[in-house]
């Protein structure tokens, strides 16, 4: 862009509408330069002005015209068709994009050179130190995943560190920067922030030290009494209502609003948390809490519902907050739960009660984990029949509200997988030893400090059993689906794999389903200095999940023979036939018990509290069903039904194709 100096002419317009500078030289401007754009505004420092020839609406509907009145400006550079206005204090080393729209605002400072809240090392999990993940404007879930919890591994880290630095050192700059169509309006103090094309600041309270990665299609919106220090807010994020995040990170899509509050926290994609607390958290994508009564505390979690009154302490009142703990993707936490850490609780589980026994299910998913009388109860695997399982299982993917094309942190939303089968395999043989152990006559069983009545055993294996059967059979026939079958050779070339990773243990990295193997992989290359920048980690990550289907087939293949009792080179068509009929059994049979679990929010019971004013029965049940519906209408319902007529036509349709 092109700017000249002013000439006599225009500084004598500009001193007659009450403006005024230590030094008019140092006012550079470009042409058209309109002098009335310009009212009772003071310039210092070295200034350049954009062009004001538009017009803004302010509120949508108040046309104002572009320009500068009632502000201090010092060493600023101002695009085209800025609006500012009634600025309390002053702006100062600040860029500021064409579009820009700053009013009734206190300060906006760059106080030196500064990295935005890249760099900052969020205390997180353990809050006396140890696992700090540095934030930065890259992070995804899976680098924080690894930074913070392969601390075994030093010169991973400090391979990993090294490649944060340099690009924390990229973003540095002594000057600040507002982005392009920006809105910052009834603001307190902006210092040290950088804040991308689109955002929207309205009504914060003090925003110190911090990047707002807003794009134009996904906005970043930080709205009333909001305070952030030592913070990055990511594509799509909304921090709002009081909220207040301190060395905290909140990713793409994530939400924190109604007072909510958090310190030493990282909340990636798509979480949302209102009125309560965060201290110290690794929020995995989609973790959720809404209530006021709600302490999260240095717990790992991704993919939670925290209840009403969850809490958790992270000290015993001896050494200090040190202990930390690890909740599995899925789970749930009932109104009014605590669990003391250090504990572990298995992917998919329901934790009710108070747990102080320092329990470790890990290798029990799906499980309800219940306090009676003051003991914890076990109930492994009862979670896989369960309605709200399966209703979360269908809307997380429906709940994706990233719309940038850069989505960072890699969601496998599968509820069956590699990750969870193979835990339910080793659940069904940790049942079987403890069964073994107590005898089989036994009525209760004991697993580290939790009781397990034996029909709860007995059904948990069948449970996962059931489970078993339908991923195995679900892959097998996902793998033959539209192939042609004239012979057995036709099925062992079609069910060959066709990536050569897969095998082993799988981990959940925070989101990103993956073999262990691939990690280490990726962990030793880090350390072996292969990477130039984050980025080529990123797209490590990215390959990882794009190879997902292909690397769980190797892994199911790996795995055939020990469930089914044979390779799936060697299989024949009249295995596939019998696979296939035990997958439809297993699917029409956890359908059933859904279908069952779901006509429990339609008894009598839950009837109750309807109708509070009618006579009868029938009047009663008449107000249920116009506020909840009917049974067999039910949306949910109808799914399921459903789900069942197209898996046996997926099943119908593979056997008819089969050769006699």
């Amino acid at each position: 862009m092109s700017y000249r100096h002013l000439n006599s002419s225009e500084i004598a317009a500009l001193e007659a509408n009450g403006c005024s500078s230590t030094d008019w030289q140092r006012v550079m401007v470009t042409d058209p330069f309109s002098p009335e754009r310009y009212r009772r505004s003071h310039f210092s420092g070295d200034v350049k002005l954009g062009a004001a020839t538009g017009t803004i609406l302010r509120d949508g509907k108040i046309p104002m015209p572009a320009g500068v009145y009632n502000a201090v400006v010092h060493n600023c550079t101002i695009g085209d068709n800025v609006f500012i206005n009634r600025i309390g204090n002053y702006i100062a080393d600040y860029n500021i994009g064409d579009n820009v729209v700053i009013e009734n605002t206190g300060t906006i400072n760059c106080s030196g050179s500064t990295t935005f809240g890249n760099g900052v090392e969020v205390a997180v999990l353990n809050e006396t130190g140890g696992r700090e993940v540095p934030i930065f404007d890259r992070l995804s879930a899976h680098v924080a995943y690894i930074s913070a919890m392969y601390r075994h591994n030093k010169d991973l880290v400090s391979s990993l560190r090294a490649l944060i630095d340099k690009y924390v050192e990229s973003r540095r700059s002594d000057r600040g920067e507002i982005s392009h169509d920006v809105t910052i309006i009834n603001t307190g103090t902006i210092k040290d922030v950088y804040a991308g094309p689109y955002a929207t600041i309205e009504g914060a309270t003090k925003l110190e030290n911090g990047s707002v990665m807003s794009e134009q299609a996904d906005p970043v919106y930080v709205g009333p009494n909001v305070i952030g220090q030592d913070f990055i807010f990511m594509a799509g994020a909304k921090v709002d209502s009081g909220a207040v995040a301190v060395h905290s990170f909140v990713g793409q899509a994530s939400s924190l609003s109604r007072l909510f509050s958090a310190h030493d926290s990282l909340f990636f994609a798509n979480c949302a948390c209102e009125n309560g607390e965060a201290a110290a958290i690794f929020a995995g994508p989609y973790t959720v809490t809404m209530h006021k009564s709600s302490l999260l505390i240095a717990g790992m979690f991704s993919f939670l519902n925290a209840g009403s009154g969850s809490n958790q302490s992270n000290h015993m009142y001896k050494l200090g907050p040190i202990h930390q703990g690890v909740v599995d993707r899925g789970s749930k936490t009932t109104s009014d739960s605590y669990i003391l850490w250090p504990a572990h609780i298995g992917a998919f589980s329901l934790v009710m009660g108070r747990h102080v026994s320092h329990a470790d299910t890990s290798r029990l998913p799906f499980s309800y984990l219940i306090e009676r009388s003051g003991e914890a109860h076990l109930v492994p695997g009862v979670n896989l029949k369960s309605v709200g399982t399966i209703r979360d299982a269908m809307k997380w993917p429906k709940r994706d509200k990233r719309h940038t094309s850069d989505k960072l942190d890699h969601v496998n939303f599968n509820l069956l997988s590699p990750y969870t089968v193979s835990k339910m395999i080793t659940g069904i043989n940790l049942l079987d030893e403890i069964e073994a152990t107590s005898g089989e006559t036994s009525e209760v069983y004991s697993y580290q400090g939790l009781q397990m009545k034996a029909s709860a055993l007995r059904k948990g294996r069948m449970y996962y059993g059931l489970a078993i059967d339908k991923f195995m059979g679900n892959s097998v026939l996902k793998r033959l689906e539209g192939k042609t079958i004239t012979c057995d050779d036709d099925i062992r070339r079609h069910l060959c794999p066709t990536h050569e990773s897969g095998r082993g243990e799988w981990i959940d990295l925070a989101g990103l389903i993956a073999p262990r193997d691939e990690i280490r992989r990726l962990c030793t290359d880090i350390a072996q200095g292969q990477f130039k920048d984050i980025e080529e980690v990123n797209e490590r990550l990215a390959t990882l999940s794009r190879d997902y289907y292909d690397m769980e087939w190797t892994w199911v293949a790996e795995n055939f023979r020990y469930w089914w009792g044979k390779d799936v080179y060697e299989l024949t068509v009249k295995d596939v036939r019998e696979i296939a009929d035990k997958w439809c059994d297993s699917v029409v049979r956890l359908d059933k018990m859904l279908y069952e679990d779901a006509k429990k929010e339609f008894s009598s019971v839950a009837r109750t509290g309807f109708g509070v004013d009618a006579t009868s029965e029938r009047s009663r049940r008449g107000d249920f069903e116009q506020v909840r519906g009917d049974f067999e209408r039910d949306p949910f319902v109808k799914m399921v039904l459903d789900h069942i007529r197209n898996k046996t036509a997926l099943h119908d349709d593979l056997i008819s194709r089969l050769p006699c």
